[in-house]
C-alpha cells in the first residue's frame, strides 16, 4: 500500500462507492429496490462505506482529504431508476453528507453511458441528476457549514458558503425524503427558493418551482432562477429537493 510505505508523497485518499449492484449483476448479491430509494438505510450507506476508509486512512494517511472518484446508484451500470428523479435523492444528500465529512471531490460514473449517466447516451437529454448537479454547482460553496439540524426522515438539511454569491450569502439544501408526508423549514431571512420536483417519482421529467426543466431549442441551458420567498416557515413537499440562497445572511464564515 502507497499510504504504508510512503506516507508523505499521498496527497488524497480516493476511494468508490456504490451503495448495492445493479439488476444486471444479481448473483453478485447486495440489491436494492425503487421502494427503497428514498430511505433512511438506503441514503446513509454513503456514511457506513466512508467509515471502512476513514478507518484506514487515519492509518496510513492521517489528516489527508478524501475523494470518491466513482460513485452512482448500483454499480454494473445501474438500476432502471437510477436515470430517473428517484436517484436524485441519494446523489444530492450524497453530496451534502459527504461534504460535512472532508470529502473534498465527489467524481459521478458517468457522464453520458448505462442508466446511471447524467445525460441520455442516445440523445445527450438531460436526466433528473443532471439538473440537480448544476444547482448544487450554482449554489453551494466549498465552505462546509453546521446546518444544525439532525438528520431524520422527511428532513436532511446541509448548509455552505453561497457559491459566488455576496459576501456571508448562505446556501441551504433541504430533502424532504418523506414519500407522504410535507414538513417546513423556518428562515430567519428572505431567499431564494429551488425547489426540484417530479411525479411520478420514477419520471425522466423534473420540475423546478413548478415549471418543466428542458434544454431551450438551441439547446442551451435554459434561466434557472429561484422564487423569491420571504423570512418565515418554508413549506417542503413530500418527495421534493429544496435549494435556498440566502445572499444576506452575513455568515462571518463566508466572508
Amino acid at each position: 500500500m502507497l499510504a504504508a510505505s510512503a506516507p508523505a508523497s499521498v496527497d488524497a485518499v480516493s476511494y468508490h462507492h456504490y451503495g448495492a449492484v445493479s439488476r444486471r449483476c444479481a448473483a453478485m448479491g447486495m440489491q436494492t429496490t425503487a421502494e427503497a430509494a428514498l430511505s433512511e438505510e438506503w441514503l446513509r450507506r454513503t456514511d457506513d462505506t466512508l467509515a471502512v476508509y476513514r478507518k484506514l486512512r487515519d492509518e496510513f494517511a492521517p489528516g489527508k482529504p478524501f475523494w470518491l472518484t466513482e460513485t452512482a446508484d448500483a454499480a454494473c451500470g445501474g438500476n432502471p431508476w437510477g436515470k430517473t428523479f428517484l436517484d436524485s435523492f441519494r446523489y444530492v444528500d450524497q453530496l451534502g453528507r459527504l461534504a460535512r465529512e472532508d470529502v473534498r471531490v465527489v467524481i459521478h460514473n458517468t457522464l453520458a453511458a448505462s442508466d446511471y449517466g447524467l445525460l441520455d447516451e442516445k440523445t445527450f437529454t438531460p436526466r433528473p441528476n443532471y439538473w440537480a448537479a448544476l444547482l448544487w454547482r450554482k449554489l453551494m460553496g466549498p465552505t462546509v457549514l453546521d446546518a444544525g439540524i439532525p438528520i431524520r426522515e422527511g428532513l436532511h438539511v446541509y448548509a455552505q458558503c453561497l457559491q459566488g454569491g455576496a459576501q456571508g450569502g448562505v446556501a441551504l439544501l433541504a430533502i424532504n425524503n418523506s414519500r407522504t408526508d410535507a414538513h417546513a423549514l423556518a428562515l430567519p431571512l428572505a431567499a431564494d427558493r429551488y425547489t426540484l420536483t417530479g411525479q411520478p417519482l420514477d419520471t425522466r421529467d423534473v420540475r423546478l418551482n413548478g415549471r418543466p426543466l428542458a434544454l431551450r431549442p438551441d439547446n442551451q441551458l435554459p434561466d434557472m432562477a429561484g422564487d423569491r420567498v420571504a423570512a418565515g416557515t418554508i413549506p417542503l413537499p413530500a418527495a421534493s429537493i429544496t435549494f435556498l440562497a440566502i445572499p444576506d445572511a452575513a455568515n462571518p464564515s463566508c466572508r
